[in-house]
């Protein structure tokens, strides 16, 4: 997957800004060029490139777009729509007995996007610790660097660990197995959870796999019921790609709430994914709308498609506050067969404010205490 670029909207569509200055890379991490710094001026060398940043759209083309949706937007009946999200772990469970570990993607932008997840922490004399890994922004996860273990009155995995990350809707550890290679820190530990027990499998029985710096576990994250194995306010960073969209619309917003109590204050939520009109939304022929910009795949698999304003209100409403919400509408080149393929991305990093608690654990909030 390719990573969106730096075209910065305001928060309410008020105005844009280009942010293009380089970003250092962590140590331990070979430099690439941040996405955002190629553009098209001249049609005419369009084909000069494999893809172009920050590709305006003229009005005739998102007219277009928007003409293409509605044609496809007649949704599903009802009981064809309850069927796919009751059997949505079994279709997920498919894909991955179908692809298994094929549909590996080296996420080589992952770090220049995410340097919050190449973090180096080292440790100077006299006990003070050095932090490297500014994002974008110029600001990195405001980790406290403290033991939590008795936020919960018991030991959990990685709790002696200093820097915690969790990724959620993990696939085959895309993002995981590069965390852990890159990322140095001694104090680090990695969660990954996926709704496939497939793909948790196979993230376990990869050769990168290490139990000492990392846990793997089925979950749920739309079900309020399941619970997490780390205590609320625990974690430095949350990382969502490609995964809210997998999601049901009306189950998003508690989804965010829950992960938004497991961080602990200052602690980041990472988010990419697709943004409206991507080339994907409109490729999809009638029949397959479950509802407004919510589709379902052929093997039964679902998307929704998302603005920056949709973004926002859910992390919000969650209690965090925005550090970065970008779009990219990228042009990607086929060269061989001269095609141009418009896609859609949206980038968000929010913070969860100095001094917010962790909430309610799940079990509190059934026990109603």
């Amino acid at each position: 997957m390719a990573a969106p670029g730096a075209v910065a909207v305001a928060e309410h569509g008020a105005g844009s800004e280009t942010a293009q200055s380089p970003v250092e890379a962590p140590a331990g991490v070979s430099r690439r060029q941040q996405f955002g710094n190629r553009f098209l001026t001249d049609p005419s060398q369009v084909f000069q490139h494999n893809a172009w940043d920050n590709v305006e759209w003229t009005e005739e083309r998102e007219a277009a777009a928007r003409r293409k949706v509605q044609e496809n937007s007649e949704p599903l009946p009802a009981e064809k729509q309850e069927d796919y999200e009751v059997r949505a772990n079994e279709y997920w469970n498919d894909f991955y007995k179908i692809h298994k570990n094929r549909f590996f993607k080296d996420r080589h932008w992952l770090f220049t996007e995410f340097p919050e997840l190449a973090l180096n922490c080292r440790t100077k004399a006299g006990g003070d610790t050095l932090e490297g890994g500014a994002g974008r922004d110029g600001e990195g996860p405001a980790s406290s660097h403290t033991d939590v273990s008795s936020l919960n009155g018991c030991d959990f995995p990685g709790s002696e660990s200093t820097y915690r990350v969790m990724e959620v809707g993990c696939g085959v550890g895309n993002t995981v197995f590069p965390i852990l290679k890159t990322n140095n820190d001694p104090g680090l530990f990695v969660y990954c959870c996926d709704f496939s027990s497939t793909a948790v499998e196979l993230v376990e029985t990869n050769e990168d796999f290490d139990p000492q710096r990392c846990f793997a576990f089925v979950h749920d994250l739309s079900d309020p019921e399941a619970e997490f194995p780390v205590p609320n306010g625990s974690l430095d960073v949350i990382v969502l790609i490609f995964v809210l969209s997998a999601l049901h619309p009306d189950r998003m917003y508690v989804s965010i709430s829950r992960l938004a109590r497991l961080l602990k204050p200052g602690g980041m939520l990472l988010l990419r994914d697709y943004g409206r009109y991507d080339m994907a939304q409109l490729r999809f022929k009638k029949g397959r709308c479950l509802s407004e910009n919510f589709y379902v795949r052929g093997d039964g698999t679902r998307v929704y498609f998302f603005t920056q304003d949709e973004l926002h209100e859910l992390f919000t409403r969650a209690g965090l506050e925005k550090v970065q919400n970008l779009v990219d509408r990228r042009l990607q080149v086929n060269r061989g067969k001269q095609l141009t393929m418009h896609r859609v991305w949206i980038q968000c990093k929010y913070r969860k404010a100095s001094g917010a608690d962790g909430g309610r654990s799940a079990g509190e909030a059934r026990s109603g205490s």
